[in-house]
């Protein structure tokens, strides 16, 4: 299993989010790993097996996600920044999308 996933739900639509591409990055931009969402709107592998303590970014590029379907949004991408504690197992990170808004939390 990789130290980080997510997983993105279109909240606006009731159904996950497939297709959506999502980078893994450290706090000083350096792209450490990028995968595309599946039907069921997650990636389960997202980068290495584990990540030193700091600072990381995952960025879901929204915006050709609603020009495919042809809506409309504010959010061309979402960047979700956080931080890796030391000893810490796995970090999965939610996207609760819709047009206008959206939301994460530290999911599990």
């Amino acid at each position: 299993m990789s130290y980080v996933s997510a997983h993105v739900l279109d909240a606006g639509a009731g159904r996950p989010a497939a297709g959506i591409e999502v980078q893994l990055a450290t706090a000083d931009g350096r792209r450490l790993a990028s995968a595309v969402t599946d039907a069921d709107g997650r990636v389960s592998d997202l980068g290495p097996d584990r990540l030193p303590p700091g600072d990381y970014s995952v960025t879901f590029a929204t915006g050709p996600y609603f020009a495919a379907q042809a809506v409309g949004g504010l959010y061309p991408r979402v960047d979700v920044t956080f931080t890796v504690a030391k000893d810490e197992q796995h970090y999965h990170i939610p996207l609760l999308l819709s047009p206008y808004s959206y939301t994460t939390y530290r999911g599990s």
